[in-house]
């Protein structure tokens, strides 16, 4: 922590809570993917356990993203206005595909269960769980490109609102976004299926959507090279970036055997290992800036009083949260076989 400030330490636990919310939320929104993708003779079958693994828990995994956006809004105003009014295109999608996706998700469970409402509200849910991830993904490229950041406001509507964020280098982190959510959620489902067939379905869609991941991990690293140039920078000569390429490599190597060998719980934590390295990878990457080229983590900072109240506020919320999160999955994944994701 040396030479770091309360600026850098509550931009620290921003990081940590949207970690969580891709270990937690996005593997939720995968969910959504195979829901839209389940084929074969148990698609059934397939549908019913992603309902049964989200059912109990995918409201409350959505407090992590709120707590990003509240502290961005309470501890980094500046960085928080420039964000929004410029990002206001796809957060206005990802925002009502999460509406989308919840409402539908409760409408097929308490609906009518005759096929057509099943069939209209499963695939809603379906489609604004593929689109939501890819829109968030889109947010995170434009922000690390440095086109956020170098947007002039004597510009055109369409190179303010538009340009920034409509990009190859955008939508690869966008679908990258989305590969690894579907991966995440197709591991987590392996330890979630109790039935061996089932369990193989995903064991296989885990293999395939880890290879995804890699794919577009080394499209978004190709594409950084002229279209991020600091995020290329710096995964490439920091001392700390291979360290970092190795454990991910690791992790990425582990899975893929534990899921050949059907070790699912080993697989489960390689996968999570994964997404954990990717994240924070990007936000090693992006260090000390919020939005590069020009505002730095201290730049955007509100005073050192409402960041203090904010984390004394964080603190004590989260004696709270924490329990909270744990007696949640207690209850509803304790059931034998099945394990929290």
């Amino acid at each position: 922590m040396n030479g770091l400030g309360l600026p850098d330490v509550l931009a620290g636990l921003m990081v940590v809570a949207l970690t969580m919310y891709v270990l937690l939320g996005g593997a939720d929104f995968g969910g959504g993917v195979w829901d839209l993708l389940a084929r074969g003779p148990r698609k059934a079958a397939q549908r019913e356990l992603v309902a049964d693994a989200i059912g109990p828990i995918w409201e409350a995994n959505h407090v992590w993203l709120i707590l990003v956006v509240v502290m961005l809004f309470s501890c980094f105003p500046p960085a928080f206005a420039r964000f929004a009014t410029l990002l206001h295109v796809p957060l206005v999608v990802m925002l009502v595909g999460i509406v989308l996706r919840g409402s539908a998700f409760t409408f097929r469970t308490y609906d009518s269960q005759r096929d057509d409402v099943q069939v209209r509200w499963g695939r809603t849910f379906a489609i604004a769980s593929t689109l939501t991830p890819v829109m968030l993904g889109v947010c995170v490229g434009a922000t690390i490109s440095g086109d956020l950041g170098a947007v002039r406001i004597d510009a055109s509507a369409y190179d303010i609102f538009i340009a920034p964020w409509c990009t190859p280098f955008a939508f690869a982190v966008g679908v990258l976004t989305l590969a690894l959510f579907a991966f995440l959620a197709a591991v987590y489902l392996t330890v979630e299926a109790l039935d061996d067939a089932l369990r193989d379905d995903f064991r296989v869609r885990a293999l395939w959507a880890g290879a995804a991941v890699g794919l577009c991990a080394f499209a978004v690293l190709a594409l950084a090279r002229t279209s991020a140039p600091f995020l290329w920078t710096r995964l490439a000569e920091e001392r700390w970036a291979l360290p970092l390429h190795g454990l991910a490599a690791l992790a990425a190597i582990t899975g893929f055997v534990a899921l050949i060998t059907r070790r699912f719980r080993l697989a489960r934590f390689a996968a999570a290992l994964q997404a954990t390295c990717l994240v924070w990878g990007w936000a090693w990457a992006q260090f000390p800036y919020l939005l590069p080229p020009g505002m730095t983590i201290s730049d955007a900072a509100a005073p050192e009083a409402t960041l203090r109240l904010v984390l004394i506020g964080l603190a004590v919320g989260l004696v709270v949260l924490v329990p909270s999160f744990w007696y949640l999955f207690r209850v509803f994944k304790r059931a034998p076989g099945a394990v929290h994701h």
